[in-house]
């Protein structure tokens, strides 16, 4: 039997990920000298100013998001890499909330350098929105900047992106800045009071857990007569790892992440499982995966599997079962939970806008000065999605933290990203030959 997760703390799995991160925790609270830094500003009534840093249509509804959590919040300033996407954004936030716009043209910022501009614009909080490989130096730059942060999901795309992350996630504690993430069924009044009642012990000791995100496929855009190699990848980024993770990175950390909370936020301590492309195997998917089937285990000998796949015209599903001695709660995410057992229940409680949920836990943390900070969880999610898809990859059993320690960069340094740049995507893995680096 495996031994019982303990409850009412918290702290538990967040101490054992950033013990194995690097980060020294002193009794309850990480160890910072704080008051180098001097007081955080306050907005008790004064204007909130956003700057939105990717403007796709997940960019779009964070911005509107966070224009409606609080009627004095309003965009100043914008940017993204092509200037079409931007200008769309912008007209449809016009429709949206045309009042809490304060744009000008000055504030339109193009290219891969929009995002640091868009940051010393003069804007208070930044919300991170562009494929999830900007973004662990997007989040270092807007905490350096003494920014508050919405970063949406994943935070990274591999190890090397997940300790820039960590490093800045501690930053900004010691700077009590906000940083809020875009796991947001974490934000859903159904899974809080479902998990709060696991976590209460109602189903017993938890021995399993399995998650599964089934979907059908995506878009896609043809490749234009005017485009360089570059900004074919950055217009179909989903496909190209190196951009977006794979799906199990950019999509399916959802899942993870619901493991992740479904088990205190204890990480695993390592991961075995498959995956490949079975329909998606047209040169246009780039060099991502389709499907992938992954058990993780943890330290106590509990288990959880994560099972995903993208293909068309197959059944759809999007659950967490978590399994414990006396009972079971299951998880519908598109609107059901439930507890069987020794302590039956049903959810028949209110819904929420999960979206708006976050932006609105994010502004009113802002405005009351007291600080939320989801950067260890962000990254300890994104990071059990990157060990997934390594352990995929590669067809081995992959340990938590030689994954976390890997020097594997899939991209282009930083300092590289370039219209005429013109970067090779890595072969599609092989399982059994993709060798673990």
């Amino acid at each position: 039997m495996a031994d019982k997760i303990k409850k009412n703390d918290s702290n538990s799995g967040r101490r054992e990920f950033l013990k194995k991160s690097g980060i020294v925790l002193v009794g309850s609270s990480i160890a910072y000298p704080s008051a180098i830094y001097g007081s955080r500003p306050t907005f008790k009534d004064s204007i909130i100013k956003v700057g939105l840093i990717g403007c796709g249509g997940r960019g779009t509804g964070a911005a509107s998001q966070a224009l409606h959590a609080d009627p004095n919040v309003v965009l100043t300033a914008m940017g993204d890499v092509f200037e079409d996407r931007l200008e769309s954004s912008l007209a449809e936030l016009i429709k949206l909330k045309p009042d809490q716009l304060k744009m000008d043209k000055a504030n339109k910022f193009i290219g891969f350098d929009a995002y640091q501009k868009v940051i010393d614009s003069g804007v208070d909080v930044v919300l991170l929105t562009t494929p999830p490989a900007f973004r662990p130096d997007h989040f270092v730059a807007a905490i350096n900047a003494n920014k508050h942060v919405f970063c949406e999901k994943p935070v990274a795309v591999d190890a090397p992106g997940i300790r820039k992350v960590l490093g800045a996630a501690k930053q900004a504690k010691v700077k009590n800045l906000n940083v809020v993430s875009g796991f947001c069924f974490r934000h859903d009044l159904m899974n809080k009071a479902t998990l709060e009642r696991v976590h209460k012990g109602e189903i017993g000791e938890i021995r399993s857990v399995n998650a599964f995100r089934h979907g059908g496929e995506l878009w896609f855009k043809d490749r234009q007569p005017n485009w360089t190699e570059m900004t074919h990848q950055m217009r179909n980024w989903y496909y190209y790892n190196w951009l977006s993770g794979d799906f199990i990175v950019e999509q399916s950390v959802h899942s993870c992440d619901l493991i992740a909370w479904s088990m205190g936020d204890e990480m695993p301590i390592k991961a075995v499982g498959t995956g490949g492309r079975q329909v998606r195997v047209d040169e246009k998917y780039g060099n991502i995966y389709d499907h992938f089937a992954i058990e993780y285990e943890y330290a106590n000998g509990s288990k959880a599997c994560l099972f995903t796949r993208q293909q068309a015209n197959t059944k759809g599903r999007n659950t967490l079962e978590v399994f414990g001695s006396d009972g079971s709660a299951q998880l519908n995410l598109y609107g059901k939970a439930k507890l069987t057992g020794k302590n039956p229940w049903e959810y028949r409680g209110e819904k929420n806008d999960m979206f708006q949920a976050e932006h609105d836990q994010l502004f009113a943390a802002i405005r009351s000065g007291e600080a939320v900070n989801d950067g260890e969880k962000m990254a300890g999610s994104t990071m059990m999605a990157i060990l997934a898809r390594t352990a995929g990859y590669t067809g081995q059993e992959i340990g938590w933290e030689e994954a976390l320690n890997s020097n594997e960069s899939l991209g282009p340094d930083f300092k590289d990203y370039d219209w005429n740049y013109e970067y090779a995507m890595t072969p599609i893995a092989v399982p059994g030959k993709t060798k673990f680096i």
